[in-house]
């Protein structure tokens, strides 16, 4: 009888066991709404790493990634409230956070040091240097940021604007038209351009010039991993976790790029692996790798430097207040220096 109690208990007790471990294992996940700044492209193939691998998983987020619409569409997406992440352009940030402070997302993970803007030209064209443009008819999307911070290019370059004429194209339509000669000059986003050149049978090393803002005057930054206030405020484990695991996907993806590309081929098979590869390593040659890498790493920046960058987005949009470098970027989520010291291979 009492061997009949014991073992009773035994059981009992061990089903109880049982019953408190199982919320520890089934704990769930933290969903994050992730939004992309355009269409699949290389440059966002460590994201699939981080999800497709479980980097995301082991920091308790169920991360759920969308296409986008444009980088500063990121952030119009965050401040709606219908995502809680994204990768997008820190200068959106700095005029959202102008006109309406504390709604803005924060910047967490720098990742291009440098900006996206440029002009590019035939080299056989009549613009040889950047001061070549005025009197000449240069194209770009109404809207764009490379259009929209010409003036202030103008400005650092002393070049009348008033002497330069500006037609609005379709972004698809910039480098057909420059081929054509409808345009001397197109104001591009160089990732995107270089590739479209290369895709329409384009030497754009040999054939092109490439005016890049940040050679002259305009030394801005450009995109990275924002988050909302929201999230910010109520899970800021979950940003810690959200950039280490891009972090890690991103340090594979650079020492690997052929094994990020055929990861992001598993989304989108009609990507052209090729390209994809190539466009990598152009960001990397191009957009993240401003000077100071070597001594921050990646996702980190200078608040000085941010400082003049929201100097110069103030007066291109004309913003009546300019927010402060900590309301724009927080480095406080970001991983140990060591684990952000990552470079490409040599080829």
């Amino acid at each position: 009888m009492i061997t009949r109690k014991i073992a009773r208990r035994t059981v009992v007790a061990g089903a109880f066991a049982l019953m408190t471990a199982v919320p520890a294992v089934a704990q769930s996940l933290t969903p994050i709404r992730f939004t992309l700044d355009f269409k699949h492209q290389g440059i966002h193939a460590w994201y699939y790493v981080a999800q497709e691998k479980g980097y995301f998983k082991a920091e308790d987020l169920d991360v759920k990634i969308d296409q986008g619409e444009g980088s500063a569409a990121t952030v119009s997406r965050i401040v709606s409230g219908a995502y809680d992440a994204g990768f997008g352009d820190i200068n959106a940030i700095i005029q959202v956070a102008a006109i309406k402070p504390g709604e803005a997302p924060v910047m967490v993970y720098q990742i291009y040091n440098r900006p996206p803007f440029v002009l590019v030209t035939k080299t056989s064209g009549p613009i040889k240097s950047i001061k070549d443009i005025e009197g000449k008819k240069l194209g770009g999307p109404a809207g764009s940021a490379t259009l929209k911070l010409l003036p202030s290019l103008a400005k650092a370059n002393k070049i009348d604007i008033s002497k330069i004429d500006i037609l609005n194209m379709a972004p698809n339509l910039q480098e057909q038209m420059l081929i054509q000669d409808q345009v001397q000059g197109s104001l591009v986003f160089n990732v995107t351009s270089y590739m479209n050149l290369i895709q329409q049978k384009q030497n754009p090393d040999t054939d092109y010039r490439w005016f890049n803002y940040g050679d002259h005057g305009l030394d801005l930054y450009s995109n990275g991993i924002m988050v909302s206030q929201k999230l910010l405020k109520e899970n800021p484990k979950a940003v810690a976790g959200l950039v280490r695991a891009i972090n890690k996907a991103l340090k594979e993806v650079i020492d690997n790029p052929e094994m990020g590309v055929k990861t992001l081929a598993k989304i989108e098979p009609l990507i052209n692996q090729d390209v994809e590869k190539k466009r990598i390593a152009y960001a990397l040659g191009h957009l993240m790798n401003g000077a100071e890498f070597t001594e921050l790493g990646f996702g980190d920046l200078t608040d000085g430097k941010l400082t003049r960058s929201i100097d110069v987005i103030a007066e291109a949009y004309d913003l009546k207040a300019k927010p402060k470098a900590s309301e724009v970027f927080n480095r406080s989520f970001l991983p140990a220096k060591s684990d952000r010291m990552f470079a490409p291979k040599p080829n």
